[in-house]
């Protein structure tokens, strides 16, 4: 080993983090201090890597081997201090004094310059160890350094969490963004946990893993599709929104077990939560009920779940979806809300005063709810009153929110002008409201009551939390949401659309409402919500060609599109049904993720846009002609 001459402290800035280490000088050799005994000076490389080690697994066990590590030059100062970077994460290396020629490769390369280096592993002192990292308590003493690609010295952006860019850029230069270690820790436990549900659907449940095409015809009664032009004048594909088809054709082959992790496309413009090509774990199985589907995928989860984020007890809370709207506003109940939506519907609609002064219609679909946070009055600002207003006008228009600070008398004043005397008394009573609580009351039709108030209650607890006061519990809250309607009124009001397919088995107590009330007929549908994320949904299907038939005809979609679907459903189709994951949402729950942007690879932006290729991208007129397409210019 060389002996370095100088004593040397080093203290350098690296992703935020102190790092320190000391080189003993020769004078303290030479005083009698031990340095390492090097027990293996001869390279154990990985097997299929130039490399003997990844840049995150060497420790104080690996003191005095001699190791060879690849990376990229996260950090560097004095040409001397080196943090090597790869996808494990980082560890930290010295060149020693007397070698001038590393010194002088180090002096010429830039940030994020790809290198092997060698060297021996040695203890860092042990005041300077540096627990934040996970290779802290050691450091490689380098005597062998090869620059295998160096990087351009004017890159978008360094690999830095401090004046980090904004999501834009990164995504232009998602290659680059790639290499941040929340984006390597995303990708590499998605990658785990994926793993794990393969070898428990395979390994203890006997299921296959089968492809289906991602060519297809189009789907009537759902989702928006992508449409891909063809050779054939006139004829066009649509790429899958999901496998929904193929695996019930799976399961009237015989094939009754099956799963796939697919690729799904939907066309549904600029959407918060949502991609245009998503990742489900897709799950069917024949001779079953609601129940068996349920038991497996809690099953499925509880096999894949990892222990650091903590408990998972099964079986999961159920709820209907009609006391989830009731009590929530919402058909994806976040269970760590401590507040729920209150009924005060029989008193409300007892006003002389509301029925006069009003337009609103006193039907069977009326409805009036509150939801009160106690002592938040003083929280509630001008500029969350004018946000919550937005949403009333634009998004529930015929609906009367009122939003009241309980102030002394005062408030009451403000209903009296809507309510009468008697119905506000009884509101303050049923509600037990106090000084300095806050109000929200909405008036009108029941589902879209129940609807602003569940989106009040998520922003003003939102809003609240971005202060400091937390009201939500800890941990995951698991809930199946069960008897969805089958049917619900399109957004036009002048049809009915299927809840959630048209493939969806009506539930077997309501099948003689079918024709004469099917607004009240409950499907065999069931949603898994965790912390109000949707993470899964799934139905018992349809099996039987007519009654598949009746209820494509219900709802105005041709047979004829779906002849080969009834073909096979009357050729002797086993009672069946399923469960879909979306992967890319429980992942980023699992991440705590901002987006699930951040836990895919290569997304594309809420417009569907990839910034870093420019897709999507005009054709030639040559392809025009080809696949007989003529663009319009707009």
């Amino acid at each position: 080993m060389s002996i370095v001459q100088p004593c040397l402290n080093r203290t350098f800035q690296v992703l935020g983090s102190c790092y320190t280490s000391t080189i003993l000088p020769y004078s303290e050799v030479s005083a009698g201090k031990t340095l390492p005994t090097f027990h293996n000076t001869k390279i154990q490389r990985d097997k299929y890597s130039h490399r003997s080690h990844n840049c995150g697994e060497l420790t104080v066990k690996n003191v005095g081997e001699r190791v060879e590590l690849c990376g990229w030059l996260e950090f560097q100062r004095m040409n001397k201090f080196i943090i090597l970077r790869d996808g494990y994460g980082s560890s930290q290396l010295i060149i020693p004094d007397e070698r001038t020629d590393l010194v002088k490769t180090i002096e010429s390369i830039s940030y994020e310059t790809v290198i092997r280096a060698t060297g021996m592993v040695t203890s860092r002192p042990q005041n300077q160890v540096n627990l934040k990292m996970q290779t802290g308590e050691i450091e490689i003493m380098v005597d062998s350094l090869e620059v295998l690609n160096p990087s351009d010295k004017q890159l978008p952006f360094l690999i830095r969490e401090v004046n980090k860019s904004k999501e834009r850029i990164r995504m232009q230069y998602r290659y680059l963004d790639l290499r941040f270690p929340e984006m390597q820790r995303n990708l590499r436990l998605r990658s785990k946990i994926i793993m794990k549900m393969r070898e428990f659907l395979i390994n203890k449940c006997k299921f296959i893993d089968v492809e289906t095409p991602t060519l297809f015809r189009r789907t009537p009664g759902g989702a928006q599709e992508f449409v891909v032009p063809t050779r054939f004048p006139g004829k066009f594909y649509s790429l899958v929104q999901s496998p929904q088809q193929f695996k019930q054709l799976l399961m009237i082959g015989g094939l009754d077990r099956y799963f796939q992790i697919a690729r799904c496309y939907r066309d549904e413009g600029a959407r918060l939560d949502r991609q245009p090509e998503f990742t489900q774990m897709d799950i069917e199985m024949s001779f079953v009920d609601r129940e068996s589907i349920m038991g497996l995928a809690e099953d499925l989860l509880s096999e894949s779940w990892l222990k650091e984020f903590g408990e998972m007890s099964i079986p999961f809370e159920r709820m209907t979806f009609s006391d989830a709207m009731e009590f929530y506003g919402s058909d994806k109940p976040d269970l760590r809300l401590p507040y729920k939506l209150q009924n005060v519907t029989d008193i409300v609609k007892t006003s002389h005063t509301l029925r006069e002064s009003t337009e609103l219609e006193f039907n069977n679909e009326f409805g009036a709810y509150a939801v009160v946070f106690p002592n938040e009055r003083r929280n509630f600002t001008t500029s969350v009153k004018t946000q919550f207003e937005d949403i009333s006008e634009k998004e529930f228009p015929g609906i009367r929110f009122i939003q009241v600070k309980v102030s002394k008398d005062s408030w009451k004043t403000k209903l009296n002008s809507l309510l009468s005397t008697y119905v506000v008394d009884d509101i303050e009573s049923r509600l037990g409201l106090q000084e300095g609580d806050m109000m929200f009351l909405s008036i009108g039709q029941k589902p879209a009551v129940q609807e602003l108030l569940g989106k009040v209650l998520i922003l003003f607890t939102n809003i609240l939390e971005s202060k400091g006061i937390y009201l939500r519990s800890s941990g995951y809250k698991w809930l199946w949401v069960v008897d969805f309607p089958l049917f619900s009124i399109r957004d036009d009001e002048n049809s009915i659309k299927p809840t959630h397919h048209p493939f969806t088995q009506p539930h077997p107590d309501d099948l003689h409402l079918l024709t004469s009330d099917p607004l009240k007929v409950r499907g065999l549908h069931y949603d898994l919500v965790t912390n109000g994320w949707e993470i899964g949904g799934g139905s018992i299907r349809i099996h039987n060609s007519n009654l598949q038939k009746q209820v494509l005809e219900f709802l105005g979609i041709s047979t004829s599109e779906m002849s080969h679907l009834l073909a096979a459903l009357a050729s002797g189709a086993p009672p069946h049904g399923g469960i879909a994951f979306g992967l890319d949402r429980y992942i980023a729950m699992l991440c705590n993720a901002p987006s699930i942007r951040d836990v895919i690879a290569f997304p594309k932006t809420m417009e569907g846009r990839d910034l870093m290729s420019g897709a999507p991208s005009p054709i030639t007129d040559a392809e025009k002609i080809l696949y007989h397409v003529k663009t319009l210019d707009t």
